[in-house]
């Protein structure tokens, strides 16, 4: 299954690990916001969200890290880059 077809059929949860900051800026509906720099401390809820995690920032770099990480913890989830590629899918499944 790729990204696109598992946000279109709303099958997981879309993170966004960029700051809260710009998270507030504008980000992807439905998304929840997990900072990259909090992702350790919030290890209990993000092992309850629902899988696969989407993760996104502003240009796939700290969503890349964060995939990283939570992939070496077990964490089903995928680097989905930019929060504007993971918007366009949204949008996409809305259409």
């Amino acid at each position: 299954m790729n990204i696109d077809q598992i946000i279109q059929e709303n099958k997981g949860t879309i993170v966004d690990v960029r700051t809260p900051e710009e998270y507030r800026g504008r980000h992807v509906a439905g998304s929840i916001n997990i900072p990259l720099q909090e992702i350790v401390q919030r290890m209990d809820e993000v092992k309850n969200l629902k899988m696969p995690l989407i993760l996104c920032c502003a240009s796939g770099n700290r969503s890349g890290q964060a995939h990283h990480y939570l992939s070496q913890k077990g964490i089903e989830c995928y680097n989905g880059g930019s929060w504007l590629d993971v918007n366009y899918y949204k949008s996409q499944a809305i259409a």
